[in-house]
């Protein structure tokens, strides 16, 4: 996976949920190691102590190797190793990239195919994966279970160190000139490859194209010059024999850095990775350091040009501009602490002075990119602006520049940075160790202090001192690293009406070269060769080599998650006490069935007003004043729509909004103040405010459908299924994202606004909710007494409003309710009926300028509760990993693709930056007919239940703890019993159920494509063409 590098602070999620029972915690334990001791041939440098985060801190050397190591020790079973290389390429090639795809296709001691895949399905981990960033490489995983921890090590450590690196794997992986049809000689050649098509994917998101042009042009003397992930025609350059020398220069202990982090012993770690890896190596000089940019004497300009958008907000302003300044070196911890913060005050939310001066006056759409690598560098610009504008803007930016310097900034804007920070530690998540992982990687990347990172309160504390001392602390950082700064690029990109007709014509033009210098002996070795590779494809792998744990490793029950209900005000109420780390969290779902039909498509843009502390100014404070609370008193605000489909009927569904806070213990008064503004008094009187967020909505919508293309062509081929994926298409489909552009090209906005207070009245209605809070024991009854004043406080705007659909049927949720619970506490679900929904087939193209394609097929099935949806779950586990994985991405060069049930009874195929279509269609439609022919093992079944079980057994953090009672209604009682049908699923069974729902003749299906020009689709009458 390539990735651009970022390190933010809001990477940093402290948490830690599955404690194990022990007379002594693992972050103290670890306090026990003493420098200089020598541990399986390592030594202890440090051992520090950081309370903030609840661990301790080992550092360590590898004695022979040099290789460095972290450990952090928490009272966390979701239990993480990584090891990340220093790789530095200096050509455009991709090395980095495709050797990380490669290595993870086999090695000495796990000689089968693609091992990485295959244990997905032989571990219960709860992430695997590898990234590629510009100047490093990282293989990380976590897991909760110890044996499944060391089977995970082996494969990872012989991965890395001991691959088989065979050209077929590079052949598949990276790029090769092929047939098109590998078994006709005749068929014309082509480039084929599962990264040369990825990062065509990646490179058609013109937000990344900028980016990557960014960081290349800020920082042009060494590897951030070239792109490391892969420049398309530049990787069909890359040979083999380059790959595995990369390998060789760069994959070595000496140029490593190993982290790991949970309750499991450190020693048992170190053992394993002296005795399986290092012991077979000697130090040596990497000699992959990144020297410091030269700096330059003045700033400079650049223009590049990309494709043009035709989902853009406004069609004639398709327009970057970014001002990027270079920074100091980021191993510098507390200065790069220093400039984070100065980069929120300067950027985040509509607060911040760049905000103000950029967005508010509609000059642009939203934010232009940021990058990161060894010198820190600070971006801000605008996206979605005339070319007219562009000298405007840099006037303005550096206006704004002068002016902080001149001003500074508030003092409760501060307050309210260092408060988000201090709610961030506070915070438990489920994935710590891996934001852990990912937060030190670039600073250690750099021989930077990763332990000194990680002590957030000394930074904050320090901080403070800094401006106590000195008032104009931050100007006068503003005047240093922006003001005097002469290493400054000012970067312009604009759409070009020719640009993907170009990039089309550069690949044709390479590819003849490529074709032109053939003999016919190599022709025929082409053609020879690519069948070599299919049969390689085709053979039934033999993965016995593979470590792997067995169904009956996995816990047969889960555990209980009690839940005292009660109500406010009327109010059903959810109390679920958890230990939240001085948290409380609170949830209210508000139904739309009183809402009136033409304003549903309306409701995303109410949400992400609110969410955004959008057009609201509440009470006495304007939506400026009203963010800054919100920032000072609350971990964030949100409302979100919601379709939840009903666990017994697939006709039966919730529509309603999410309402979503967070605050430490000391805010709970507050909090709960902000959400009665927001619900007594909103105004929407500010056409200007609301102009600016649809901007910015449309935007945002614009520039994920590369990225998430896969969930777009989902979300439209199930929409003609069941009611709910119909109004799912609606809430945050296609249609929103056209309707959301429409809307944006509208010139009086005056007809929307007079809406809001429509949906308004419906939506925030005390007699269409339902509440949830997770909080300590310590502080649930305080929580309780401010839901009943909360609900007082709105009480006037409870009113009995008649559904607009006419069935509305009232859904006890699965849980029995305390006899002593107050009236109005039994919480129950309005679900919408609609039983008269006929679903019918339908296949949608939407042509959009990519290279690639987004390709869906969804088709109606059972429902949560039914006796087959376990079986159906295993089955899209078990064809995504045995038939779909081998077509579509091996044979097919799809970054991905697969199978998956999902909660809505709908069974969906996918695949992701697919460079074909038809073809993936016909894949899906064959891993239908292998299933139903029963073209599967036991081992088979069996991994298949692992994989599925790693998902369900996924740990809860604690404020997401009882989520799927309050919201599905699914209690304990039915995740036990549907744990227990997963458990019984049979070969029998998955043949069964191919044959009911997934035969031709026996489903329902939609189908959806986002993609290039295709003219056969276009011919086709059974399309419908966007």
């Amino acid at each position: 996976m390539f990735r651009q590098s970022k390190t933010f602070l809001s990477k940093l999620r402290c948490l830690s949920v599955l404690q194990r029972p022990k007379s002594i915690s693992a972050a103290e334990r670890a306090l026990q190691y003493v420098v200089g001791q020598k541990i399986h041939g390592f030594t202890v440098r440090e051992v520090t102590p950081v309370p903030d985060l609840f661990l301790t801190a080992v550092k360590l050397d590898h004695d022979v190797t040099g290789a460095q190591y972290l450990h952090a020790a928490r009272d966390d079973s979701n239990n993480l190793f990584s090891v990340q290389f220093r790789t530095t390429p200096m050509d455009n090639t991709g090395v980095p990239h495709i050797l990380e795809h490669t290595v993870l296709c086999g090695s000495q001691r796990f000689p089968c195919r693609d091992p990485f895949f295959k244990m997905l399905n032989r571990s219960l981990s709860t992430f695997m994966n590898a990234f590629t960033a510009s100047d490093y490489t990282m293989y990380p995983f976590s897991t909760q279970n110890a044996k499944d921890f060391q089977n995970l090590l082996s494969v990872y450590l012989d991965a890395v160190f001991f691959p088989s690196l065979r050209e077929l794997d590079f052949w598949q992986e990276g790029w090769r000139l092929e047939n098109e049809n590998p078994t006709d000689p005749s068929s014309p050649l082509m480039f084929k490859g599962v990264v040369f098509n990825e990062m065509k994917g990646v490179f058609s998101d013109n937000e990344r194209v900028y980016a990557q042009h960014l960081q290349n042009k800020l920082l042009p003397d060494h590897t951030y010059s070239v792109v490391s992930g892969g420049e398309p025609l530049a990787i069909t350059d890359l040979t083999w024999e380059q790959l595995k020398h990369f390998h060789a220069t760069h994959y070595h202990p000496s140029n490593a850095r190993f982290f790991t982090y949970g309750d499991l012993p450190l020693e048992q770690h170190l053992k394993q990775i002296e005795e399986e890896a290092l012991c077979k190596f000697q130090r040596t000089d990497p000699d992959t350091a990144v020297p410091a940019q030269t700096l330059w004497d003045k700033p400079r300009e650049d223009h590049v040009t990309c494709s043009l958008d035709p989902l853009a907000p406004d069609p004639t302003k398709q327009n970057t501009l970014c001002v990027s300044y270079l920074l100091g070196d980021i191993t510098d911890t507390f200065e790069a602490f220093t400039l984070s913060l100065l980069s929120s005050l300067m950027i985040s939310g509509p607060n911040s002075p760049f905000y103000k001066a950029l967005i508010e006056p509609k000059i642009g759409t939203d934010f232009s990119s940021v990058v990161g690598t060894k010198q820190a560098s600070f971006s801000v610009g605008l996206q979605g602006m005339a070319e007219e504008n562009i000298e405007k803007v840099k006037c303005i930016i550096s206006q704004t520049i002068d002016d902080i310097i001149a001003t500074g900034f508030e003092e409760e804007r501060i307050e309210a940075l260092l408060h988000k920070i201090e709610i961030q530690m506070k915070h438990q998540s489920t994935s710590f160790g891996l934001a852990l992982a990912s937060y030190i990687a670039s600073c250690w990347n750099h021989d930077g202090d990763p332990v000194q990172l990680l002590k957030i309160s000394e930074n904050v504390a320090r901080f403070r001192q800094c401006l106590q001392e000195n008032p104009r602390y931050i100007q006068d950082k503003v005047q240093h690293y922006f003001k005097e700064n002469t290493h400054q690029l000012t970067l312009s990109m604009s759409p070009d009406e020719q640009y993907v007709e170009k990039q089309s014509n550069a690949e044709q033009d390479k590819l003849q070269q490529k074709i032109q210098a053939l003999s016919d002996a190599a022709r025929i070795d082409i053609y020879e060769k690519g069948l070599q590779l299919l049969s390689e494809q085709c053979k039934t792998q033999d993965a016995s080599c593979l470590p792997a744990l067995k169904v009956s490793d996995i816990e047969p029950t889960i555990p209980r998650t009690p839940v005292q209900m009660g109500a406010a005000g009327g109010v059903p109420v959810q109390y679920c006490e958890q230990p939240t780390n001085g948290m409380v969290y609170f949830r209210a779902m508000c139904n739309l069935n009183t809402l009136p039909e033409d304003l549903k498509i309306y409701v995303p843009l109410f949400c992400y007003n609110n969410k955004l502390n959008g057009i609201f100014c509440c009470g006495e404070f304007d939506y400026r004043q009203q963010a800054q609370q919100m920032e000072l008193k609350t971990g964030g605000m949100s409302v979100t729509p919601q379709i939840i489909s009903d666990t017994a009927d697939l006709d039966l569904y919730e529509q309603g909004i999410l309402l979503t806070s967070a605050c430490l213990e000391r805010n709970l008064p507050d909090m709960f103040h902000l959400w009665s503004d927001l619900f007594n008094s909103p105004h929407f009187d500010d056409e200007e405010r609301l102009r600016v967020l649809v901007m910015m909505s449309a935007q945002e919508l614009s520039n994920g459908i590369s990225y998430s293309g896969h969930v777009y062509a989902m979300t439209r081929a199930a929409r003609s299924l069941t009611p709910a994926a119909d109004l799912q298409e609606t809430f945050g489909g296609m249609d929103q994202v056209k309707f959301m552009k429409r809307m944006a090209e509208m010139t009086d906005l005056t007809s929307i606004l007079r809406k809001l207070p429509r949906i308004k009245r419906h939506l925030f209605n005390p007699d269409n909710m339902r509440c949830a809070v997770n909080a300590t024991p310590q502080k649930m009854e305080d929580t309780a007494v401010e839901v009943e004043r909360f609900m007082g406080n709105i009480t006037s705007l409870r009113k009995e409003r008649k559904p607009v659909r006419p069935v509305i049927v009232e859904v006890m949720n699965h849980k029995p309710l305390d006899p002593r619970a107050p009236s109005g506490s039994a919480a129950s679900r309005k679900l919408v009926s609609e039983a008269r929904f006929k679903p019918c087939q339908m296949k949608t193209y939407f042509e959009l300028p990519y290279p690639v394609n987004f390709v869906s097929e969804c088709v109606r099935t059972v429902p949560f509760t039914h006796e087959d949806y376990a079986s159906l779950c295993i089955l899209g586990r078990m064809m995504t990993a045995k038939f779909l994985h081998g077509e579509i991405r091996e044979k097919g060069g799809a970054y991905g693709g697969g199978a998956r049930m999902g909660g809505n009874g709908l069974f969906s195929f996918y695949s992701y930056r697919d460079p074909n279509c038809s073809q993936t269609l016909a894949a899906f439609r064959s891993g239908v007919e292998w299933a139903r022919d029963g073209r599967f093992t036991q081992q088979d079944v069996d991994e298949a239940k692992l994989s599925v079980f790693s998902a369900v057994d996924a740990p809860i953090a604690p404020s997401e703890k009882g989520l799927g009672l309050f919201l599905n209604g699914v209690s304990d009682e039915l995740k036990q019993a549907h744990r227990e049908r997963l458990f019984a699923v049979t070969h029998k069974n998955l043949i069964d159920v191919a044959g009911r729902y997934l035969g031709i003749g026996q489903r329902t299906c939609g189908v959806a494509v986002l993609g290039p020009k295709n003219e056969n689709i276009k011919k086709d009458p059974s399309w419908i063409v966007k």
